[in-house]
This record gives structure tokens, sequence and C-alpha cells, in this order.
């Protein structure tokens, strides 16, 4: 079972993503929260596996509570509830470490898909959004795509094949496909790579490579 955290000010947002993750078989919603500060308590509290964060909260927003739930011992995987009009805060999250984000106005299907990819440590980050985010956040910052493409000539040919499929939003199992190679080889590709990057996550490394093709 993969253990949820709902995070958001909104009981009524709550309760609507707790029936949509109810359904799920693989999916228990293990505790609520109202606020960042609370999100912090109810995972030391419980054993969670992946947090849905809204971001514009009382007391403690998404992002700093992403960044402190990022540090705990058995840190959760944090996917970042947004709207596009919020595009600084979701940079924020992802900075701070989330697994990716997603819109407010999702289909049920595509949150249920969400905490399950991200409970497997990939990242879910459609890539017109996040594209979005570096041209909105880097179109005159060359001196910051000059130092991704830098990190990027770290990697052999075969990792930057592996980190075009990662940022196209391949899991390991469709790079595996794609590239003709063993997903248990594709793992230890991306470990390489997020050293390589500098970078805590997957998406992290997706952005950077968004970044070094501006």
């Amino acid at each position: 079972m993969i253990r949820t955290l709902i995070v958001d000010d909104d009981t009524l947002v709550r309760l609507a993503l707790a029936d949509i993750l109810d359904d799920a078989p693989d999916i228990d919603v293990v505790a609520q929260a109202g606020d960042g500060l609370e999100a912090v308590e109810q995972a030391t509290a419980h054993r969670v596996d992946v947090v849905l964060m809204d971001v514009r909260m009382p007391r403690m927003d998404g992002i700093q509570a992403t960044g402190k739930l990022r540090a705990l011992p058995d840190p959760p995987q944090v996917v970042t509830l947004t709207t596009f009009d919020l595009d600084e805060y979701v940079h924020g999250a992802l900075a701070a470490g989330a697994a990716g984000f997603l819109l407010k106005d999702s289909e049920p299907a595509e949150i249920v898909r969400a905490v399950r990819v991200v409970a497997h440590g990939q990242a879910m980050l459609h890539p017109a959004a996040a594209r979005r985010l570096v041209d909105h956040y880097h179109r005159d910052t060359g001196a910051e795509a000059a130092a991704a493409r830098a990190k990027i000539d770290r990697l052999t040919s075969r990792e930057r094949e592996v980190l075009a499929e990662l940022a196209a939003g391949g899991g390991n199992a469709e790079i595996a496909t794609a590239l003709g190679m063993r997903e248990s080889t594709v793992k230890a590709h991306v470990s390489r790579i997020l050293a390589a990057l500098e970078v805590g996550n997957r998406v992290q490394a997706a952005l950077c490579a968004w970044l070094a093709e501006n």
C-alpha cells in the first residue's frame, strides 16, 4: 500500500482528493493536514510514502513544508498541487525537492497515477508545463544555461541518451524499452546522472536538461 498524506487548507479539496485516492486499491490515505506545519507533524507521526502538497497555505506554505519533509530521516515523495498562475511557487517547490506537480483540475486518474509514479521514485512533471517553467524563469539567464550544459558535458553519450528520455517523462521501464537496455542498467545510469548534475531527484535532472537546451 502507498501511504499518502493530503495537504490543503481547503477542507473540500482535501475530501475530494481523499475520495479519489480511496478508490485506488493500492493507495491508503493515512492522514490529512490543513497547512505545512501540520503536514510536517502528520508525516512525523505517521509513516508516509507520498504527500500531495498545496502551495499557498497559512502558517507554513507548501515550499517550506516540502523542504522540511525532504529533510526527514525517511522522507516521503512530494507532489505539489498547483495552477499555472503559480509558476514561481512550483519552481520553488521543485527546488525544495518535490518529485513533480499536478494541476488542481487534473483528472482523477492522473492524480492516482502521480501518486503511484512518485512512490516508485520516478518523476511526475509534464514536459510542456516544465518547459513553461524554464522559459519563464531562465529566459535571460545564459549563465545558468551554460552551467547546466557544462554539467551535462560530464555525462557519457549513453547517459545523455538516458537523460533525454528522462526529460521527456519516461520512467525506468519506458527508458529501458526505448534504448534497448535492462531496467537495472537504467537505474544505475540515473544514479550516476543525478550525481554528475549535482541534483537531488529526477525532476531536477529533467529541469537541468531543459535549461541546457535554451
